[in-house]
């Protein structure tokens, strides 16, 4: 008896993620479907119309938004943004570059230094110390 391999499948909310998209500006025949691995890959591969222009122009979920900005998904909290912003908005929020914002991207700045810090200490085998404190 052989038995036949179903194939894996991910609900719409993982396929999104795993495409960078926001799940509620897909297609709904997109949200209302399961999507299998394979129509993952062909996604991924060779993105339709629709997928080409939501990773464009938005609007974007929180975790792209964070890497467009320079600042965390946390950061994203803090600076009030609770809904996704389409490119013209990032933008916008760039131009405009509230203080929330400056502050976010330093913070951020900061801890890709101290990560930098602390791999170039792994790397040269010594043992880490504390970060300086700041006044």
């Amino acid at each position: 008896m052989t038995s036949q391999k179903t194939p894996q499948t991910m609900k719409p909310a993982t396929a999104a993620k795993k495409l960078g998209v926001y799940l509620e500006a897909t297609p709904a025949e997109f949200q209302e479907g399961v999507v299998s691995r394979d129509e993952l890959n062909a996604l991924q591969a060779d993105p339709p119309e629709w997928l080409r222009d939501l990773r464009r122009n938005g609007p974007h979920p929180r975790p792209v938004l964070a890497l467009k900005l320079g600042i965390s998904i946390g950061g994203l909290a803090r600076g009030g943004i609770t809904e996704a912003l389409t490119t013209a908005q990032v933008e916008a929020l760039k131009a405009e570059n509230p203080e929330w914002l400056r502050q976010e991207r330093a913070t951020q700045a900061e801890v890709r230094r101290e990560e930098a810090r602390l791999k170039e200490l792994k790397d040269s085998g010594e043992q880490p110390s504390a970060p300086a404190k700041r006044r």
